[in-house]
């Protein structure tokens, strides 16, 4: 009966552990390089802890037109960032998967108005995310979808 026990605790044991790494490897599908809709920046999202979070890792203007130097977080409520590249910004942060290919419970940052906006993101498929930022609920705010550009 003893032997019986430990057979039934191990195979528990293993399916935990399996269900656990299933879980996961669901929730790292956020993970990767993504281009914005407007085509004008790549995000770098990638996991911080138990959150994810990601970094604007390209821009296709980086430079600022007026002064030829790298643009600066110049709209940012805090005037200390204003000295701040917008290029290595973490703009999105705090996602934790919910399931069902939905991240939720995050924040993202608008270098270009210095706004933060709430902000959900769905895996529509492997290569398109809906990311949709938004004040208050849900239901008022603005989706963009941005594309893979690398492999995982």
């Amino acid at each position: 009966m003893m032997q019986f026990t430990q057979r039934l605790s191990l195979f528990c044991l293993a399916t935990l552990i399996s269900l656990i790494s299933f879980a996961q490897d669901e929730a790292d599908k956020i993970t990767g390089v993504w281009k914005n809709g407007e085509g004008t920046g790549m995000i770098k999202i990638y996991k911080n802890g138990t959150t994810y979070q990601g970094k604007i890792v390209w821009l296709k203007e980086p430079n600022d037109p007026e002064t030829g130097k790298p643009k600066l977080d110049k709209n940012n409520p805090e005037k200390s960032f204003h000295s701040r590249q917008v290029l290595g910004i973490i703009n999105t942060w705090g996602f934790v998967y919910k399931g069902e290919k939905v991240w939720d419970d995050g924040k993202i940052y608008d270098p270009k108005t210095g706004n933060i906006y709430d902000c959900i993101i769905k895996l529509k498929s492997e290569n398109t995310l809906d990311v949709r930022g938004y004040i208050g609920i849900s239901l008022i705010g603005r989706t963009d979808t941005w594309t893979r550009q690398v492999a995982k």
